[in-house]
């Protein structure tokens, strides 16, 4: 049972460079499902195993073993396995409950404030300029859906490249990658290893933001070359934005740039290709966690007396 709890924390660690194999060899906007089923399913495993193992140093204690109502010890490796396993289980669990915890409070106070100056100034439909010195723009999530962008941004854009910034951030919004960001983070609380596959993510949905924008505007040039300047305008200035609002300025800006400006040939043939080896590691973790944990409960049953050995 133990050695199988610790699979779905170790395989984890083989997530990231099939994610990001996974981004280059699906369109974008294919790889950001693939990517976050994934990693919600590995956290997922993760914290239902460090929770099997939890509760199964827990039973070893005549106390919890009482209240419990368990007649017969609890059958587990030697407890000089399960015990530090178990309490190494607490300490993770405590401290990913404790940093997304934080994160939400932080997140939460970030989005209240974009959406309340956003709100407090005059839209033109979905677009909501703010004087700032600092140029900025990013897809605000709510209702109703804002495309934020700042004075100095704007001065920074020609009008055709203004044009391309507000597609790609209107993309955002009508796809939802709030959503996803969102989800990213969670996964990436618990588990360490998750925060590359995290920023993998980002990346996809800037990337799928790229490609519906050239979509619209007909232009993948243009996009590129918008993206760059934004990029390069704003590269050095702070954001107040939460991290589940997308911006057109985020992730790595030259590879966004060379995937639009890449030969159709190219593109259409690495859409063809599925991530095997990051959905073979997802099911294999999912597996074990599950069947660790189906394998704890029947051994808590049989130590209530409730099923034989």
């Amino acid at each position: 049972m133990t050695v199988l709890l610790l699979l779905p924390l170790i395989l984890p660690f083989l997530a990231p460079v099939p994610a990001r194999r996974t981004l280059d060899r699906l369109a974008p906007a294919t790889a950001l499902w693939v990517l976050t089923a994934s990693a919600l399913a590995l956290a997922g495993a993760c914290v239902a195993a460090l929770g099997a193992l939890v509760l199964t140093g827990l039973l070893k204690l005549p106390a919890f073993a009482a209240l419990g109502e368990l007649v017969h010890p609890l059958r587990t490796p030697s407890d000089y396995l399960v015990l530090p396993a178990a309490t190494a289980a607490t300490g993770a669990l405590t401290v990913s409950a404790w940093t997304l915890v934080r994160a939400v409070f932080r997140q939460t106070r970030a989005f209240r404030s974009a959406r309340a100056q956003a709100d407090r100034r005059p839209a033109a439909g979905d677009l909501c300029v703010i004087d700032s010195p600092d140029p900025d723009a990013y897809a605000l999530p709510g209702r109703p859906h804002r495309i934020v962008v700042t004075t100095a941004m704007l001065r920074s854009l020609g009008p055709a490249e203004r044009e391309a910034l507000f597609a790609h951030e209107r993309a955002h919004n009508q796809a939802g990658h709030h959503y996803f960001l969102a989800a990213a983070e969670l996964a990436a609380h618990c588990h360490p290893a998750l925060r590359a596959t995290r920023d993998t993510i980002r990346l996809a949905a800037e990337r799928a933001a790229d490609e519906a924008a050239a979509e619209v505007t007909g232009d993948r040039r243009l996009i590129a070359t918008a993206i760059a300047r934004a990029a390069l305008a704003g590269h050095a200035s702070p954001s107040t934005r939460p991290d589940f609002a997308p911006a057109a300025t985020t992730g790595p800006v030259p590879q966004r740039v060379a995937a639009l400006l890449a030969p159709s040939e190219k593109r259409s043939r690495t859409t063809r290709r599925t991530a095997f080896l990051l959905v073979a590691c997802t099911v294999l973790s999912v597996a074990a966690g599950t069947t660790g944990v189906v394998d704890f409960h029947h051994e808590v049953e049989v130590a209530q007396g409730e099923e034989g050995p």
